[in-house]
């Protein structure tokens, strides 16, 4: 082998080496990015709703990420077709005007620790809901012991949750776990729409399309004529904004790259570690009490999403 053609090979396998090493920090950085900072949004979450309303939060904090992701992908040459937009709308539906707008207004009522610990369910949804898309029903004693003890933890914080409050406290959680079911869809629509092959625009079309819907919700609710940008406290644009850049456009992205290259159920898998971060900050930050009630039920649905995970997993091993 000639001189030349050594050096060839081996930078060739220079390449592949930089090429397979910089795809698994996109990977780590991505995951770090769900598990991370979408914990720690519940409590951004509470702090811009103090003084902002919940739907016109959810609204700009869309408007705002969508924008600056469409102009990325058009500086990029990427243009969307009729059939991408269509999908997007659908997409915006379930993922922000019912599973975001939900999940702002409820936290009005409910602590960001314990709103997180209901959406931890998600994976136990996607799951029954793939397997009822795919009319095939495939369990085993993990996946099964997992969707019990899940049911049980969500009865715990229920009850524990919003009820005693009275009014439309008492809708909050109900509201919460309503967003699930609604996000849970989201993602398995996702995966088959034509928005496939796109994360960036996958990612602006989409939230642009929830906000305008959030936006004209809270028109119709009467949330528009209540804000007052005068009345906005510092920590409230802080939160608006920590939503924005960190919850919107970095992890929205990395959510979206990540369900084209993995399953659903695994990348749902942020929603076990999501709870763990909330929990902490609303605790170490706003002073939410981590009762015993909180701790058996955060115990409870977090090992039941770890239990659904593996038996997920173990049914892709006997396929």
């Amino acid at each position: 082998m000639s001189d030349t053609t050594q050096t060839m090979t081996a930078s060739a396998a220079l390449l592949r080496s930089k090429a397979g090493s910089a795809g698994r920090v996109r990977v780590v950085l991505s995951f770090l990015a769900i598990y991370l900072v979408w914990g720690s949004t519940y409590l951004a979450i509470r702090y811009a709703i103090e003084t902002i309303p919940p739907l016109v939060t959810a609204g700009f904090r869309h408007l705002t990420a969508g924008s600056i992701l469409l102009a990325w992908a058009l500086a990029k040459g990427q243009r969307p077709t009729w059939a991408q937009i269509r999908a997007s709308v659908v997409i915006g539906f379930f993922f922000f005007l019912i599973g975001h707008g939900s999940l702002h207004w409820a936290e009005l009522y409910v602590p960001s620790g314990t709103a997180s610990l209901l959406i931890a369910i998600e994976p136990i949804i996607v799951f029954l809901m793939s397997s009822a898309a795919a009319r095939v029903w495939r369990l085993n004693g993990l996946l099964l012991a997992g969707i019990v003890i899940g049911l049980v933890g969500v009865g715990i914080l229920v009850q524990g949750t919003g009820l005693e409050a009275g009014g439309r406290g008492a809708y909050g959680p109900f509201a919460i776990l309503l967003g699930a079911v609604s996000w849970s869809y989201g993602i398995i629509y996702s995966r088959r729409s034509k928005l496939s092959g796109s994360p960036l625009l996958l990612s602006a079309l989409s939230l642009l399309a929830g906000a305008l819907m959030l936006l004209a919700a809270a028109g119709v609710t009467g949330e528009m004529r209540e804000f007052s940008p005068s009345q906005v406290t510092l920590k409230s644009w802080l939160g608006l904004a920590y939503l924005i850049v960190f919850g919107s456009v970095i992890a929205f992205t990395a959510y979206n790259w990540l369900l084209e290259h993995y399953s659903p159920t695994l990348v749902a898998t942020h929603t076990y570690v999501n709870p763990v971060v909330a929990v902490f900050l609303g605790w170490l930050l706003a002073g939410e009490a981590i009762t015993l009630k909180v701790g058996i039920a955060a115990t409870l649905v977090v090992g039941a999403v770890a239990l659904v995970d593996r038996g997920t997993a173990k049914l892709h091993h006997l396929r």
